[in-house]
Protein backbone atom coordinates (compact mmCIF):
# COMPACT_ATOMS: atom_id res chain seq x y z
CA UNK A 1 0.00 0.00 0.00
CA UNK A 2 1.28 3.62 -1.05
CA UNK A 3 0.58 6.89 0.72
CA UNK A 4 -0.61 10.15 -0.79
CA UNK A 5 2.92 12.04 -1.51
CA UNK A 6 3.52 15.52 -3.47
CA UNK A 7 4.92 15.38 -6.80
CA UNK A 8 5.00 19.39 -7.07
CA UNK A 9 6.19 21.97 -4.61
CA UNK A 10 8.46 22.49 -1.69
CA UNK A 11 7.36 19.47 -0.63
CA UNK A 12 7.99 17.30 -3.78
CA UNK A 13 9.00 13.73 -3.12
CA UNK A 14 12.57 13.25 -4.02
CA UNK A 15 12.01 10.58 -6.71
CA UNK A 16 9.64 13.51 -8.35
CA UNK A 17 11.95 16.51 -8.26
CA UNK A 18 14.70 14.41 -9.85
CA UNK A 19 12.70 13.33 -12.28
CA UNK A 20 11.60 16.21 -13.39
CA UNK A 21 14.99 18.03 -13.21
CA UNK A 22 15.97 15.41 -15.62
CA UNK A 23 13.31 15.88 -17.86
CA UNK A 24 11.87 19.13 -17.38
CA UNK A 25 8.99 18.88 -20.35
CA UNK A 26 7.85 21.27 -22.56
CA UNK A 27 6.05 24.15 -20.72
CA UNK A 28 6.77 27.25 -18.81
CA UNK A 29 7.18 24.69 -15.45
CA UNK A 30 8.67 21.32 -14.90
CA UNK A 31 5.53 20.46 -13.00
CA UNK A 32 3.75 17.50 -13.31
CA UNK A 33 0.46 18.96 -14.62
CA UNK A 34 -2.29 15.73 -14.43
CA UNK A 35 -2.09 12.13 -13.47
CA UNK A 36 -1.04 9.62 -16.01
CA UNK A 37 2.07 11.60 -16.83
CA UNK A 38 4.88 9.29 -17.38
CA UNK A 39 8.97 9.00 -17.11
CA UNK A 40 10.84 6.62 -19.28
CA UNK A 41 14.41 5.96 -17.54
CA UNK A 42 16.72 2.97 -18.70
CA UNK A 43 18.39 0.51 -17.11
CA UNK A 44 21.42 2.60 -16.42
CA UNK A 45 18.86 5.10 -14.65
CA UNK A 46 19.47 8.18 -16.90
CA UNK A 47 15.47 9.09 -17.24
CA UNK A 48 15.30 8.74 -21.58
CA UNK A 49 11.79 10.79 -21.97
CA UNK A 50 9.58 12.29 -20.16
CA UNK A 51 5.31 11.86 -21.69
CA UNK A 52 2.37 13.74 -20.69
CA UNK A 53 -1.26 12.16 -19.71
CA UNK A 54 -2.46 11.93 -23.18
CA UNK A 55 0.61 9.28 -24.37
CA UNK A 56 -0.91 5.58 -24.27
CA UNK A 57 1.38 3.34 -22.71
CA UNK A 58 1.12 1.54 -26.29
CA UNK A 59 3.22 4.23 -27.76
CA UNK A 60 5.47 4.10 -25.00
CA UNK A 61 5.96 0.29 -25.58
CA UNK A 62 7.10 0.96 -29.43
CA UNK A 63 10.61 2.63 -27.53
CA UNK A 64 10.82 -0.17 -25.34
CA UNK A 65 12.58 -2.33 -27.54
CA UNK A 66 15.43 -0.20 -28.35
CA UNK A 67 15.96 0.05 -24.38
CA UNK A 68 15.63 -3.49 -24.03
CA UNK A 69 18.33 -4.53 -26.69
Amino acid sequence: MFAKIDVNGDNAAELYTWLKAEQPGDGETSDIAWNFEKFLVNAAGEVVQRFGPIVSPEEIAEQLGDLLA
